[in-house]
């Protein structure tokens, strides 16, 4: 999706990954304009800016959502801000009009590939500010370590993949004896779909996001089936007993100040698999669902008080969707102040509005077998 500013006549795309997605061994160079954000004159057509967030891309970092698009103020210097949240777990704020970065964007070398062929990008671009709102990369620390011998099975596990901070590319499947490279926040991890959504009033930027560590590997293609050198071969990365392979939490709200570059809160959204019979008794708390377990597809929408959100209700230890959890949370503190069981499954961003005195929720809802619908969820009646 773009977004677009009507005062400036500015538009702003989010830009994908070049294919072939993981081996880029007949795509040389940074690949300008992929993975990036382009500001293009809407009545011309005209480049105006552009930032790449990721060079001569194999992880399939495409930017997947919109920007948001802020003013805000930084020191007392009064910034009409972009602010692009992205699967790298990493926010790029900039000035809208011409592209200069809010805080300073520094290139820092990351792991080369030693897949025959590729020549990947000696350095990749890290914001100073704001902090990450996932985990980046992976290492031992980061295995799940809820007992010791969960933490022992973690390890031996690990031990059949290359880890390493992001950007770790995707090795040959088998090399090394490894089945791949685990990387983290991975391609369907970080902000996906549908993004972040911002509060214009305080300029705090509200993103939800998953760690989902995903194998990935490359191996040469069937004859005749590509001309390409290798293509992509996802590896499972299950963790011990069935648990995730990493530490909570699996699934996050983040609130950044776009003043500051701080975080203001960060929680895990959903419970997570709490009931699993290898930890119930550790009465975690909640752990944020992993993903697949709980997957949400509509975003936050913020009202002068709430964030709203939902995600699926996972049935029996995480297996199967049973309807769907629409949750309000404190927007000043992230602290859970209701939800409400809905016994389908929601799709689709949640809208509010006002009619006959009594304000409403409506989300769309179904889709899966021909049944979609819009629910309206109505708020008490003020006394």
């Amino acid at each position: 999706m773009l977004a677009g500013d009507d005062e400036l006549g500015l538009v702003y795309l989010p830009i994908s990954t070049p294919t072939n997605d993981y081996w880029g061994g007949k795509r040389p160079g940074a690949n300008v304009y992929a993975e990036s954000v382009l500001c293009l004159e809407a009545a011309t057509g005209k480049r105006v800016w552009h930032f790449q967030t990721v060079h001569h891309g194999l992880w399939d970092y495409d930017v997947a959502s919109a920007p948001n698009l802020v003013d805000i103020v930084v020191g007392d210097r009064p910034i009409k801000a972009l602010a692009q949240v992205s699967k790298t777990g990493f926010t790029y704020v900039f000035d809208r009009r011409t592209g200069e970065p809010v805080w300073p964007i520094e290139e820092r070398p990351v792991p080369q590939s030693d897949v025959p062929g590729e020549k990947s990008y000696p350095t990749q671009p890290h914001p100073t500010k704001p902090p990450p709102f996932e985990r980046l990369g992976i290492n031992e620390d980061d295995l799940i370590d809820f007992t010791p011998e969960l933490k022992a099975e973690a390890v031996e596990i690990a031990k059949r993949y290359r880890l390493g901070p992001i950007f770790t590319p995707p090795i040959v499947r088998g090399a090394g004896g490894k089945l791949g490279t685990i990387v983290m926040p991975g391609a369907a991890g970080g902000a996906n779909f549908p993004g972040a959504s911002v509060d214009p009033e305080t300029g705090i930027l509200y993103v939800e996001s998953q760690t989902t560590p995903v194998g990935m590997a490359v191996v040469p293609p069937e004859p005749g089936r590509s001309d390409w050198d290798y293509v992509i071969s996802y590896v499972p990365t299950p963790g011990p007993r069935g648990l995730p392979l990493l530490k909570p939490p699996y699934r996050r709200i983040t609130a950044i100040d776009l003043n500051t570059g701080e975080h203001a809160w960060q929680i895990p959204f959903g419970n997570g698999p709490t009931n699993h019979p290898t930890i119930k008794h550790l009465e975690l708390g909640p752990l944020g669902s992993p993903y697949g377990d709980a997957v949400a597809e509509g975003g936050i929408l913020v009202t002068k008080t709430l964030l709203i959100a939902y995600l699926a209700k996972p049935g029996e230890l995480g297996r199967g969707a049973r309807g769907t959890l629409l949750r309000a949370f404190d927007k000043t503190t992230g602290e859970l102040l209701g939800e409400v069981d809905v016994e389908t499954r929601l799709h689709g961003a949640p809208m509010t509005y006002l009619h006959g005195g009594r304000q409403y929720i409506a989300v769309a809802a179904g889709g899966r077998r021909g049944d979609d619908e819009l629910i309206a969820l109505a708020l008490p009646r003020e006394e």
